[in-house]
């Protein structure tokens, strides 16, 4: 396909590029799809080992809640999710205790808090005004706001933790799984999706700049090394939310012309969280023996200090394979140094206060697989949360320009999903159907 035969642009073949090119495919749409790395799959990335029986996945891993989005790709590459179990262990003062309930008593107080209505506040504001929380729960509740929300407390917004501490995706009965056989099992549904004479998927394509009005995109950039330019009446841009916000100067920011002043509430309301995910190999998977196999079904482990906090095992299959994961503040801690080597020490230093009595870990771990999408300058975090008074900002990322720009990306999502894989999917069909109805 000629760079100018093209009748809609798609900016990035993550899973909301991917959903939007194969809605567009099954309308018989010609389209071009730009992606600077080279593969597909954005903060989805998964590394197969012949002698491992999960994938490593470098980002994302958990299938949140219902996710009817994501199930119905799986289902129809003939896929299923795997449910985890949700047993966590805490180590308190030395010693390591099964459960508890901390996070009933915080949506409790959540769901019983009228302040938020009159205003939002940071979530550290809210816990500090819940007096009904106990210290222990407010402590909880600031370590899993940094942790599933990549958050810095003192900047969240409070009001969409609630809305979303509070909703179906962490329901009692809202299931916690993975995809099976990883998630490139659902790119490569959606590559096949893809399989249209009038699509073209291009890699390693850097756009540097796009210059649009009403009607008319043109790209510039680079393909390879060299010069690219590229246009179309209409554009998908499925740029992550900590790239959009990078100044035009930055590597892997891209410069609009005219600028998207229309888009400066949400890229103020919102932030890109940032969040280290360090995946460890052992000989064995020695937690499961320890106390007499005590752990054997735990799914997480958490612990306190400055380093990694939470770690989790890939239960239901069990692997010699841990998961330690820092978010907010503390993944920006460990990250400083920028040397994975220091942060393979503060994981083995945590797992230490946790099993080193009993177990020498460092002389167990045999491999270790790490990748900063902090410094990825096409990724530039991990996922997006609301910071204070931007709880209704997604809205204005995600609505069209002059029915020519559209906007796709889990930071665009309104319908609960955000900072998912859901979320990107659903809003890549969203914009999909967004510039279908334009043309």
């Amino acid at each position: 396909m000629p760079p100018t035969d093209a009748d809609i642009l798609i900016i990035g073949a993550g899973g909301a590029g991917l959903a939007a090119a194969a809605e567009l495919a099954r309308c018989r749409r010609r389209v071009l799809v730009l992606e600077a790395r080279d593969r597909i799959g954005g903060r989805i990335w998964a590394q197969h080992l012949p002698d491992l029986a999960v994938p490593i996945e470098y980002g994302a891993e958990f299938i949140h809640g219902h996710a009817l989005t994501t199930m119905d790709i799986l289902r129809r590459g003939g896929k299923t999710a795997l449910e985890s179990t949700d047993t966590h262990v805490s180590l308190r003062a030395g010693e390591a205790a099964t459960g508890n309930d901390f996070f009933h008593d915080v949506q409790r107080a959540m769901l019983t808090s009228a302040q938020l209505q009159r205003q939002d506040l940071s979530f550290d504001a809210f816990l500090d005004q819940s007096q009904s929380l106990s210290a222990e729960a407010r402590a909880y509740a600031r370590m899993m706001a940094e942790g599933f929300d990549a958050a810095d407390t003192r900047r969240a917004s409070a009001r969409a933790i609630v809305a979303e501490w509070t909703s179906g995706m962490l329901s009692d009965d809202a299931p916690q799984a993975r995809p099976q056989g990883g998630y490139d099992a659902l790119l490569a549904t959606l590559a096949v999706s893809l399989q249209s004479t009038g699509l073209r998927l291009q890699l390693q394509t850097i756009v540097r700049e796009v210059r649009w009005s009403q009607g008319s995109v043109e790209i510039e950039g680079t393909f390879i090394g060299r010069p690219f330019r590229a246009s179309a009446p209409r554009a998908i841009i499925t740029l992550p939310l900590g790239v959009l916000q990078q100044s035009p100067d930055t590597p892997g920011a891209v410069h609009f012309s005219p600028a998207l002043e229309e888009k400066r509430p949400a890229l103020q309301g919102l932030a890109s969280g940032p969040a280290i995910k360090l995946m460890l190999r052992f000989a064995s998977a020695f937690w499961e023996e320890l106390d007499g196999g005590r752990y054997r079904n735990a799914a997480f482990f958490h612990t306190s200090g400055e380093g990694f906090r939470t770690f989790w095992t890939q239960l239901p299959v069990r692997v010699p394979l841990l998961v330690a994961w820092a978010g907010g503040p503390r993944a920006v801690r460990l990250s400083s140094s920028g040397a994975s080597a220091d942060i393979v020490a503060h994981a083995r230093d945590a797992l230490r206060a946790m099993f080193g009595i009993h177990y020498p870990v460092a002389a167990a771990l045999q491999g270790w697989y790490y990748h900063d999408w902090q410094r990825d300058p096409f990724a530039r975090g991990a996922y997006s949360y609301a910071v204070v008074g931007g709880s209704d900002t997604r809205a204005v990322l995600a609505a069209p320009l002059a029915n020519t720009l559209f906007f796709a990306g889990e930071a665009t999502d309104t319908e609960g999903e955000s900072g998912t894989v859901t979320g990107a999917l659903q809003s890549g069909l969203r914009a999909a159907r967004e510039a279908l109805a334009s043309l």
